[in-house]
């Protein structure tokens, strides 16, 4: 109505408020802000929503800020796979701004999984050839750090013209782009092959560096390549001498040492390699090569400063790389004399590296390494752990016969107050140098004793056997050894080797024990009841183990016979594990209590003294049993050619030959089974044989093994066989174990490896040392079948 107001109600519609983008820095103080894991996920979750947004809206000028906090976000463990799209926009882009984030986020979030990675390849090569040094940098580094097999191929030719670039920045970044392109693909070395000559005479010691790296990789992969290079030798000779002499420099000195990074190797992740690694690998095997670097190393060896680490580390590489190539033999000893001198350093780092080199070159340069004993002894009294394994190690395998005595002293002393976990390995390779090296018997039953008394629970399964068989067949020591056993026993019934090996020494020589006559011993009076009163304190130990057990009632049920005394005694002992829940110590008493119940007539006859262990009776026999086998055998087989059987006669008749009385053997008869019949069994004749040849008795997948062999003129039933093995394959041979075997009549003693992995490309061989016995030059035969066992990973 006219003049009437009119009032509208309208109802008012919420408006809902959206949180704006935060900026990178905002972000990152947020996120650090969060008190809780879920505070920080709802952070994320809400500025990752906001990126989506972005790139959906397609913003061009903020694109790069919102990839900046995404990778930020990736960098956090969150996923960021949607922002791989973006990365090759802004890589596309011609603002610099933008492509230094594309870049970025192609380096994080592409991989060769993507096939999106392979979108950014005309990119790249645009990038490369438009002369900006910061975006060409960019580009190779990218390419550097996710180029694939396929971009590497396309974009060789663009690095390799960067190669000679005049700007010092690029030039660097294209030597590291083309080492990694080298891994990728190596077929691509002689693109790479040219320009590295002519960059070895920068004097930036930035693309010297590179420069020696890409060489390294070149030497590594292409054996064209190494023999190319080795006619720089001299050159690189003459780089590391201006290294070493020209002196201090503040610009390329780190702790006084001028430039270590090209003098020494560091590896942290990227594999870096520098002029003695370069110089190690191009003299190795090569006569003339090693003979110019020799003077240049040992100028390094006695010039560089060991005060500092930087010092330390280039005299390691440079020992490294003495005992790799064909160097002197003075040179070798200063090298294993640098490596003593570490052995003193306070650093257990250079310690251990030095205890862990030794060990390597103990087998070829033992008497080098020998001349370091007292300091290696001294290192097993270290409280790391890994030091004094290592020590250990290194000390046993420097015991031989002439230090036997010295080290089992010292070697006995660490094993009394070692670490538990170290105790097995010490007791273990003690009585294992004491078989090898024993001066007398005597002395190898108490060195024994000695181990079983003070770590006789962490001994070898064999030690019992081993030692029970060694008494056996010392007869002058029968009455020695039981009374040292028995006091032993008497003092401690818990080291249960010591107590089967007392029981069962008690239960041969118990009489001996009662008679008291041993001159090499202090005088014991020990009756019979104290005799059987121990063997029953053995037998209801708690402490005693079946075997134990079963040792000890064996012992009573012997002296029953050796004994002048009445056995009842041990009659009800026997009678009262005629029920004992053990099967076995069951079966033993019911059957000795039925020896002495029916058969007491014959229980002397029975429970007679153990013989003494014969080599030549049932051995004998079974040599000729296995001989007569192969006889057979060799009538139905095919006959080798002329030289194949030349070659097994010589293989196989090494072990037969005696250096005094040896003659070449007569030519095999090539009719059928003529070829086999004679090995092994040739007449032998003055004139001494002439040296073995080297063989070659594997071969596979890069792996080779190489026999050599010496024959000492003093000890012709000993041959020494060293084992070479060789990795020329492009991985590691990991977990190497070489085992081999022997017929009975023969003694076979085993030294350890010089390393458990065979490096891959021609590394380090590992070498190892097999001594053969043939004391009675027992003839023997082979037959054809019989090969070796082989495995590509884990051993032969």
């Amino acid at each position: 109505m006219p003049g009437q107001r009119v009032f509208l109600h309208s109802r008012t519609l919420p408006v809902r408020m959206v949180a704006p983008s935060l900026k990178l820095q905002d972000l990152i103080e947020e996120i650090r802000g969060a008190k809780t894991q879920a505070q920080e996920r709802e952070v994320i979750q809400k500025e990752c929503a906001h990126i989506r947004a972005s790139f959906r809206d397609g913003d061009p000028v903020h694109r790069h800020r919102q990839l900046a906090k995404l990778l930020y976000v990736h960098m956090l463990g969150y996923p960021a796979h949607f922002g791989q799209m973006e990365c090759l926009k802004l890589i596309a882009s011609s603002r610099f701004t933008d492509k230094r984030v594309g870049y970025l986020g192609a380096m994080l979030l592409l991989d060769e999984r993507h096939d999106a990675h392979l979108l950014i390849t005309n990119s790249i090569k645009n990038d490369l050839s438009q002369g900006i040094q910061p975006v060409q940098g960019l580009a190779l580094c990218t390419l550097s750090t996710m180029g694939s097999a396929e971009m590497c191929r396309d974009l060789a030719p663009e690095v390799e013209k960067l190669l000679l670039q005049p700007s010092p920045y690029v030039r660097k970044k294209a030597i590291l782009t083309a080492v990694h392109m080298i891994r990728k693909v190596p077929e691509l070395s002689s693109v790479f092959l040219p320009p590295c000559v002519h960059l070895l005479h920068e004097r930036h010691h930035g693309i010297l560096l590179g420069t020696i790296t890409l060489i390294t990789e070149l030497c590594e992969r292409s054996p064209a390549a190494l023999k190319h290079f080795r006619k720089v030798v001299p050159q690189l000779v003459q780089i590391l001498r201006t290294l070493v002499t020209t002196g201090y420099s503040t610009e390329h000195s780190i702790s006084g040492v001028s430039d270590p990074f090209l003098q020494d190797q560091e590896t942290c992740g990227a594999e870096e390699v520098q002029i003695l690694r370069l110089l190690r690998i191009l003299g190795r095997n090569h006569e003339e090569s090693s003979e110019t670097m020799n003077d240049l190393l040992a100028q390094v060896a006695t010039n560089t400063d060991t005060s500092r680490n930087a010092g330390n580390a280039v005299l390691f590489e440079t020992v490294l790389t003495i005992m790799d190539i064909h160097s002197a033999a003075g040179l070798r000893v200063l090298a294993v004399n640098i490596l003593g001198r570490f052995l003193l350093n306070s650093d257990r780092n250079i310690r251990y590296v030095a205890l862990t080199s030794l060990l390597r070159l103990v087998q070829s340069d033992h008497s080098a390494v020998q001349r370091h004993r007292p300091t290696v002894v001294d290192c097993l009294q270290e409280t790391d752990a890994s030091l004094s394994r290592r020590a250990l190690e290194l000390s046993l395998a420097l015991v031989n016969s002439s230090n036997v005595r010295a080290m089992m002293q010292e070697l006995q002393a660490f094993l009394e107050s070692c670490p538990p976990d170290l105790r097995a390995d010490c007791a273990s390779g003690i009585l294992l140098a004491a078989e090898r090296f024993a001066p007398t018997k005597r002395w190898h039953i108490d060195t024994i004793l000695h181990v079983l008394t003070t770590a006789g629970t962490h001994v070898r399964d064999d030690a019992v056997a081993n030692l029970t068989q060694l008494i056996g067949g010392a007869q002058e020591l029968h009455a020695y050894s039981v009374r040292r056993l028995y006091n032993a026993l008497a003092e401690d019934i818990s080291q249960q080797p010591l107590v089967q090996v007392a029981a069962w020494c008690i239960g041969e020589y118990g009489d001996l024990l009662l008679e008291g006559n041993c001159e090499e011993i202090e005088p014991l009076q020990v009756d019979e009841e104290e005799v059987l009163a121990l063997l029953e304190k053995v037998l209801q130990s708690h402490m005693s183990l079946p075997a134990t057990r079963g040792y000890a009632l064996t012992a009573l049920m012997k002296l029953s016979t050796r004994l002048q005394g009445d056995n009842n005694r041990i009659r009800q002992v026997v009678s009262i594990y005629r029920s004992c829940l053990d099967v076995e110590l069951q079966q033993r008493a019911v059957e000795y209590d039925t020896l002495f119940r029916k058969y007491d007539h014959m229980r002397a006859a029975i429970l007679e003294k153990m013989p003494l262990v014969e080599r030549d009776g049932p051995q004998a026999d079974e040599e000729a049993k296995q001989s007569k086998e192969a006889a057979q055998l060799s009538e139905a087989a095919p006959a080798p050619t002329e030289s194949q059987a030349s070659q097994l006669l010589d293989l196989l008749d090494l072990l037969d030959r005696a250096s005094g009385d040896a003659q070449h053997p007569p030519p095999l008869d090539p009719s059928p089974g003529g070829a086999l019949v004679y090995l092994l069994d040739l007449p032998c004749a003055p004139p001494p044989p002439a040296p073995i040849p080297d063989l070659k008795v594997f071969e596979r997948e890069g792996v080779q093994l190489n026999l050599s062999f010496i024959r000492p003129p003093e000890n012709p039933a000993l041959l020494l066989i060293t084992i070479t093995a060789t990795n020329s394959s492009e991985g590691d041979v990991t977990n190497f174990i070489c085992q081999a075997a022997v017929p009975k009549s023969l003694q076979l003693q085993l030294q350890a490896p010089s390393g458990n992995t065979v490096p891959a490309r021609g590394g380090l061989p590992i070498t190892q040392l097999f001594r053969i016995l043939n004391p009675n030059k027992v003839s023997f035969r082979s037959s054809p079948k019989a090969r070796p066992r082989d495995s590509r990973s884990h051993g032969c």
